[in-house]
């Protein structure tokens, strides 16, 4: 990665881990649908708006950048692959089932739908592209010349990226944060490793996959 690149999508990164953390400009609208969150549609609004966004800057300065979205390899990653994955939703599943237990939402059709998988899909989309496809790869780009970089872009995002969600379980109880960082930082640890063992062959769209896969299989049998 030439330096050029290198600033390029730094300045991306941050701006798009800017406006999925706070949500801007998305949920400055508020819609309303069904039994659906008000904030859930404005914030599909700005996923749309940021891939819009990385879209136009990776034309605008020619940016040809690997970043393993390729679906070249995306069955043989699968296969390989995904079973962890697999477990883990399950798993996650059972941890939300027990401490849920008993469920009394009611929701809709739309809440499932659009809270349920579209807004996940959004979500994996958005957070692997960002965490994994730029900023891991910006990590390594910093820390060139060093024999353990790569490790070293692995470790940082992953824990960037399990601290990340610390905003969004505020109010809930110290070991439920703490379960769901150490749990997000062991995600990002697994989907590193992946992407960046085969990263030419497409495994960021795997790790979107998975993760896609893994969110929504927690979200549906909670709702």
């Amino acid at each position: 990665m030439n330096k050029k690149t290198r600033v390029i999508l730094t300045i991306l990164c941050l701006g798009i881990a800017f406006m999925d953390i706070s949500g801007l400009p998305g949920v400055l609208l508020k819609v309303n649908i069904a039994d659906v969150d008000p904030y859930i549609i404005p914030l599909l609004i700005n996923f749309i708006i940021i891939g819009m966004l990385a879209i136009v800057v990776l034309k605008l300065f020619k940016v040809t950048y690997n970043f393993g979205l390729s679906v070249c390899g995306l069955r043989e990653g699968l296969k390989s692959y995904a079973m962890p994955g697999i477990i883990a939703g399950v798993l996650s599943f059972v941890a939300f089932f027990i401490g849920l237990f008993p469920f009394d939402y009611r929701p809709t059709i739309w809440r499932i739908l659009i809270e349920g998988v579209l807004y996940y899909i959004g979500v994996g989309i958005i957070e692997e592209f960002y965490v994994r496809g730029l900023f891991l790869n910006i990590v390594e780009a910093f820390a060139d010349g060093k024999d353990n970089k790569t490790e070293i872009a692995i470790i940082v995002s992953s824990v960037v990226f399990g601290l990340g969600h610390i905003l969004g379980m505020l109010g809930m109880g110290i070991w439920v944060i703490l379960f769901k960082v150490v749990s997000t930082i062991g995600m990002g640890f697994y989907f590193g490793i992946i992407y960046k063992k085969r990263v030419i062959y497409g495994f960021l769209l795997l790790c979107i996959v998975l993760l896609i896969y893994v969110l929504c299989h927690i979200v549906l049998h909670r709702t």
